[in-house]
């Protein structure tokens, strides 16, 4: 029996498979940045408000002076965003605010309703500002939907890295964002989520394979979905069967699969958890079990805007100079530096 149960081309977002919601891989190759800490170039031929198509290789979405998404509300799941090339800036209808990039990540639990912004300011204006993100929307069960909204950071440096040689001396390197692998332990997710009972083995893992590179993935239980999104590189073979680039791969979860490179570098993403196993009704970025918990959610929403929100622009930004940096809701501070 084959330990490979499905191969699907990527699409935008990705295809995930539950507890997983879905998956967007962000790749911006952003120029200089002006004084507004937006693009140093004209923006005419845009469609502003919503530039999804990628024009001189980088989209504004729904930013009209900074790329990023303006203030635009969630519930009833959870956001994981990880930053692997530049800086997003963070703020919340609870007072959070943040900035954070260059390996860090973000784990937000919306519940039961949460107001935030994510820009991404270009902050270099002589060289240009590539920009490179996932955002992982994880679901919650029925019991967590409306818990209080909690968002955490865990900062690059407190995230493992895991280095593994093969029997040719070549390398492939893991960041255990989430889960276990052997003995590494990823840093602890937030307190209602579905990752924070260690049974339910979420794994949130990225792998990068030098060429010629060969990689045993660790089985974990049975019954859990588990997915690898090839997303840069060539071609490799997968448990014996070659794979291309832009492809998902499903594959058993309790088997090992012996991952062999081709000739440059290849890079994955890995999504595995034990399925929820709930309805799901989703609106948007409204994500319930009924139809009649999302009119709720909806009317909520327009009653009470979620807190409503406290920062001066829909499109709030730091200033150029803003370091890393996290401000909770309770006032609680951390600061990491640039």
């Amino acid at each position: 029996m084959s330990n490979i149960l499905r191969i699907r081309p990527l699409g935008f977002p990705w295809e995930t498979r539950d507890p997983f919601l879905f998956c967007v891989h962000h790749e911006d190759f952003y120029p200089h940045g002006n004084a507004q800490m937006g693009p140093a170039t004209s923006l005419s031929g845009r469609n502003l408000g919503n530039d999804f198509t990628i024009k001189d290789g980088w989209r504004m979405y729904h930013g009209r002076t900074v790329p990023g998404f303006p203030a635009h509300p969630h519930r009833g799941f959870e956001t994981v965003t990880i930053v692997r090339k530049g800086f997003v800036d963070h703020s919340d209808s609870l007072g959070a605010t943040a900035r954070f990039g260059n390996g860090d990540v973000q784990w937000m639990t919306a519940g039961r309703g949460v107001q935030h912004s994510e820009m991404f300011p270009l902050l270099k204006e002589d060289q240009d500002n590539p920009f490179e993100l996932f955002q992982i929307w994880l679901n919650l069960p029925a019991k967590h939907k409306l818990v209080e909204p909690h968002f955490g950071m865990l900062w690059s440096h407190t995230i493992p890295q895991v280095e593994h040689m093969d029997e040719q001396g070549k390398k492939t390197w893991l960041r255990v964002v989430a889960g276990i692998l052997a003995d590494v332990q990823a840093p602890a997710p937030p307190p209602h989520s579905w990752a924070a009972d260690a049974g339910n083995e979420v794994a949130i893992w990225t792998l990068k394979l030098e060429p010629g590179a060969q990689y045993t993935l660790p089985a974990a239980s049975a019954g859990l979905n588990r997915s690898l999104y090839f997303f840069k590189g060539d071609t490799l073979q997968m448990d014996g069967q070659k794979v291309g680039l832009k492809n998902a791969i499903e594959v058993r979860s309790d088997a090992e699969i012996l991952l062999e490179n081709g000739s440059i570098e290849s890079e994955f993403l890995l999504l595995q958890g034990r399925p929820i196993n709930e309805p799901v009704a989703q609106y948007g970025p409204f994500v319930m079990n009924t139809q009649a918990e999302l009119h709720q959610a909806v009317s909520d929403y327009q009653r009470t805007e979620f807190g409503g929100w406290p920062w001066p622009s829909a499109d709030h930004v730091h200033s150029r100079d803003t370091g890393r940096f996290a401000i909770h809701a309770d006032g609680h501070e951390e600061r990491v530096g640039k």
